[in-house]
């Protein structure tokens, strides 16, 4: 394996943690990592917490800096596009800022092009003429759209916002403009705040937005993003619930309504495509190219309970960079698979889910019965000051009593993304509900209850189960 031309495409967190993985196996193997543009490294998740002004400087948003990826021996090329792919010739064109192309050799090649900001069908953000940074007007998932947005912060000192989109980054900014004193209105076409989580939960998310002062419209479809012709001032124009047309004016708008995968250069060299439009890869991150191999946001996850899907997901990306890393060096290891786990902090609530909610497990066709118990356990013993609720939802499969999947809303004391992680783990390791009260988990009386709250939910499903079961013996057939 020693000494082999390693090449990976991208600067995020499936081509660094490729090349990293290679180095540490091989320091004899040649690494070079091509990044698009200056910000190798950085957490993009991290964005709207250096919008809020929490993270004090960009360059704090960086996982490592330049030299400390050099000092691993490493070659980072920065602002440096891949143009294409010569799978016959194993070469990666690619070109520089001063027009210049060449090609890089390699034994073997990791794309990691992650993924790029959708653009919705609507009036003012589409075309030759739409709307962009200089109007006032943001995607958001890069670093150079973080800077278009500081400037934006800077330059026009917006007093109000729209945010175009419910999701975690939506959710995110909209506590982050807020944070900085912005007025914002937040707009979801769907019913609820949160999609990824049942609507009664999403409520809760929603009860928090409004209380720190964001205005919340669901079921609310945007149509136009017009500009007024005198002064910078925006303006929104939305359909609502009851058909009624709604405007908001803004001096900013920030459209995150989800990405989709970027896989032109790998389209373009012959790869075979899968859910999504995601480059297809098998569990050891090879494309169906030979010696080609692809992760993170880019390519479709395997999905423990669900087989192949399409997953964006930051965790996901480092671990299938790992993965891929090892393999371009000869080796056989296979990414284990993902579960969904996500979690998001608005204001003072943490919302957190994992595995499959009701009607992803009645869609997957894998011959469940799902049901889902909901239950509102204390974080810790209540007679130690500062308890509060967390909200959780467990799905199981009624027949087989096995855990399909948990939904948590808590405040951000309640640990609610450690909590999570026990449900995660049990999923992982395809436990049925029942087993999770078996799990020796800590307790104090200020952190948690001796039957944590976890157990707690899971014995409201199987408590549930077991009454419904009673219930039908006693009416009989």
């Amino acid at each position: 394996m020693a000494g082999k031309r390693i090449v990976a495409v991208g600067g995020s967190d499936a081509g660094i943690s490729a090349a990293l993985r290679a180095r540490e196996l091989d320091p004899d193997s040649e690494v070079t990592v091509v990044v698009a543009d200056s910000y190798p490294n950085f957490s993009i998740c991290g964005i709207p917490y250096y919008v809020s002004g929490e993270v004090g400087h960009w360059s704090d948003l960086a996982h490592r800096t330049l030299a400390d990826l050099e000092a691993t021996g490493m070659q980072v090329r920065t602002d440096t596009l891949a143009t294409g792919i010569d799978v016959a010739g194993k070469q990666l064109a690619v070109r520089g800022t001063d027009g210049r192309t060449e090609g890089l050799p390699y034994d073997a090649l990791i794309v990691g092009t992650g993924a790029v900001s959708a653009r919705p069908p609507i009036q003012g953000l589409a075309g030759p003429d739409a709307l962009g940074p200089a109007d006032g007007v943001h995607l958001l998932h890069s670093m150079g759209d973080t800077f278009e947005v500081m400037q934006t912060l800077t330059e026009r000192r917006p007093e109000t916002a729209v945010v175009i989109g419910a999701g975690y980054i939506g959710l995110e900014m909209a506590e982050a403009l807020t944070t900085r004193g912005i007025q914002v209105t937040q707009i979801e076409a769907l019913p609820e705040v949160l999609p990824t989580v049942d609507p009664e939960l999403g409520t809760l998310v929603h009860a928090e937005l409004t209380h720190h002062g964001v205005e919340v419209l669901t079921r609310t479809t945007v149509s136009a993003v017009t500009r007024e012709p005198a002064g910078n001032r925006l303006q929104v124009q939305a359909t609502g619930p009851d058909g009624e047309i709604l405007t908001r004016d803004a001096d900013l708008v920030l459209v995150v309504v989800g990405v989709r995968p970027d896989t032109e250069l790998a389209a373009a060299a012959g790869a075979r495509l899968g859910v999504k439009g995601a480059i297809d890869v098998d569990e050891y991150m090879r494309t169906s190219l030979p010696d080609v191999y692809a992760a993170g946001d880019c390519v479709i996850t395997q999905h423990r309970l669900l087989g192949k899907t399409w997953l964006p997901l930051g965790t996901t990306a480092h671990k299938q960079g790992r993965v891929a890393g090892e393999n371009a060096l000869g080796g056989s290891r296979r990414f284990q698979g993902s579960l969904g786990t996500q979690v998001v902090k608005v204001f003072d609530l943490v919302a957190a889910r994992t595995g499959l909610r009701q009607h992803e497990a009645e869609a997957a066709g894998r011959g469940w019965a799902p049901a889902t118990t909901a239950s509102h356990p204390d974080d810790h013993k209540a007679y130690y000051p500062g308890a509060t609720t967390i909200s959780i939802r467990v799905t199981g499969d009624a027949d087989s009593g096995l855990l399909l999947g948990a939904q948590l809303v808590g405040r951000r004391s309640a640990e609610v993304a450690k909590r999570v992680d026990t449900y995660a783990t049990a999923l992982f390791h395809s436990m049925a509900v029942d087993d999770v009260s078996d799990l020796d988990l800590s307790y104090t009386p200020p952190l948690g209850s001796p039957w944590d709250a976890v157990q707690t939910a899971s014995q409201a499903w199987v408590q549930e189960r077991r009454l419904g079961s009673q219930r039908r013996a006693l009416i009989g057939p």
